[in-house]
C-alpha cells in the first residue's frame, strides 16, 4: 500500500485539490443571498413580523395625520402648563406629543372620559394603551387637586 501511495502522491494531490476547491464552491453558493425580480414591501402579507411590527409601529398614527379629528374643550391649549411628566407612564416625549394635541393641565387629563380617551390614544402612535394601563385619569385628578400624599400612597413618589 505504501508502495502505490508513493508512486501516486502527485495524483493523489491533484485529487485531494480539486476536492477541495469544489467543495468551497458549494460551500460559498449555498450562502448567496437570491435576488428575485419582484420587489415585496415590509408591510406585504407574509413579510417576516418583526419587520412588519417595526414599520407599523415607526410609521406615523394615521389619526394624527386627518385634519378633520376635531379638538374637544377639553384638550384646548391652556393658558399655563404642568409638568406633565409627573404622571407616571409620561417622559418627555409623550409630554412633548400631548403638548402637540393642545394637553398641558392636570385637570384636562383628569376631565377625560372614554369618549376622549379612545381619541387621544389614537394619536399616541406606539405609545397606545398607556392611557388606562397606567391610569393617567385617576394619577392627574389627585394631581390637580394638589393631593400628593394620596398620590405618593397610590402610584408611588413623584418625579
Amino acid at each position: 500500500m505504501s508502495e502505490l501511495v508513493a508512486e501516486q502522491w502527485p495524483l493523489i494531490l491533484v485529487a485531494l485539490l480539486i476536492g477541495i476547491v469544489v467543495a468551497f464552491y458549494l460551500f460559498r453558493s449555498t450562502r448567496r443571498t437570491r435576488v428575485t425580480g419582484a420587489k415585496s414591501d415590509v408591510l406585504d402579507e407574509g413579510a417576516d413580523k418583526a419587520h412588519r411590527n417595526a414599520a407599523l409601529i415607526d410609521s406615523a398614527p394615521a389619526a394624527a395625520k386627518d385634519p378633520a379629528v376635531p379638538t374637544t374643550p377639553s384638550v384646548a391649549k391652556g393658558t399655563g402648563g404642568d409638568d406633565l411628566t409627573r404622571i407616571k407612564g409620561v417622559g418627555p416625549k409623550l409630554a412633548a406629543t400631548l403638548g402637540e394635541l393642545g394637553v398641558t393641565r392636570f385637570d384636562q387629563i383628569a376631565a377625560w372620559d372614554d369618549t376622549e380617551i379612545e381619541r387621544v390614544d389614537a394619536q399616541l402612535g406606539r405609545f397606545q394603551g398607556r392611557i388606562r394601563r397606567d391610569d393617567w385619569v385617576g394619577q392627574a385628578a389627585l394631581l390637580a387637586g394638589g393631593d400628593t400624599e394620596a398620590f405618593k400612597q397610590k402610584y408611588g413618589s413623584t418625579a
